[in-house]
């Protein structure tokens, strides 16, 4: 289930909004940012698409960008991204981590596809205060691929408070793996230090008489040599 904004409305379901004539009506898609209108710079571009990609790798949101000449069989722009939403499966399996940024050239319209996970973050408040401050003057202007790039930016901000289901699951895996192959390879080494032949506890070589016959032998010999030597001179 998805959600539509456009300038001018409110946040309502997609149900039943002008024309569709199925899925000759949508270009293919070409990655997060889907320029057809031919407006946005390579700059622009790539600045918006840095923003798409870091938004899912970092709280798995799918942030598309699409500008079209016109939304033309569609009689509004919100048919044509709720439709557009669906058709390119954009979100997820279940489309709720989806977003899509959509601008009408001829007819001057922006629209804002939302997944149903996103509406507890990206709130119709701050989607009114992103239409006044930034969509409505971007027509004015013209200058899209700033606009653009800002409402881009403002999405991803807000989508990235849902980092604590997924981001946080992310940082405690990866926290336990780390600490898990810390602890194995801890007892990899103790293992090995403690079960090699030469490095067992000497009690039990003691008891052999390695270290007795080894050493006494040697000091043995030496007090043997030291007493020859005492009885030479006593004999002399």
């Amino acid at each position: 289930m998805v959600f539509v904004l456009m300038i001018g409305f409110l946040l309502v379901p997609p149900v039943a909004w002008g024309t569709s004539t199925g899925h000759s009506a949508f270009p293919t898609p070409r990655g997060y940012v889907n320029d057809y209108a031919n407006i946005l710079s390579d700059q622009w571009t790539n600045q918006i698409r840095f923003i798409c990609q870091d938004v899912e790798n970092r709280v798995g949101v799918e942030m598309i960008v699409v500008t079209v000449p016109t939304i033309k069989p569609f009689s509004h722009a919100r048919a044509y991204a709720s439709q557009l939403y669906t058709n390119w499966r954009i979100g997820s399996a279940q489309q709720e981590r989806g977003i899509v940024l959509l601008m009408a050239l001829k007819e001057q319209q922006a629209v804002v596809v939302l997944g149903r996970s996103l509406l507890s973050v990206i709130s119709p408040s701050l989607l009114d205060e992103i239409t006044s401050q930034i969509l409505i003057p971007m027509f004015r202007t013209g200058d899209y691929g700033q606009h653009l790039y800002q409402v881009s930016v403002r999405l991803a901000e807000a989508s990235g408070l849902l980092a604590g289901t997924k981001g946080q699951k992310r940082a405690h895996s990866k926290a336990g793996f780390w600490m898990n192959l810390s602890v194995v390879m801890a007892m990899v080494f103790v293992l090995w230090r403690f079960l090699r032949p030469e490095q067992r506890h000497p009690f039990q070589r003691w008891r052999r008489g390695e270290f007795w016959g080894t050493g006494q032998g040697g000091f043995g010999g030496n007090l043997g040599g030291f007493g020859g030597g005492m009885s030479g001179d006593g004999l002399g």
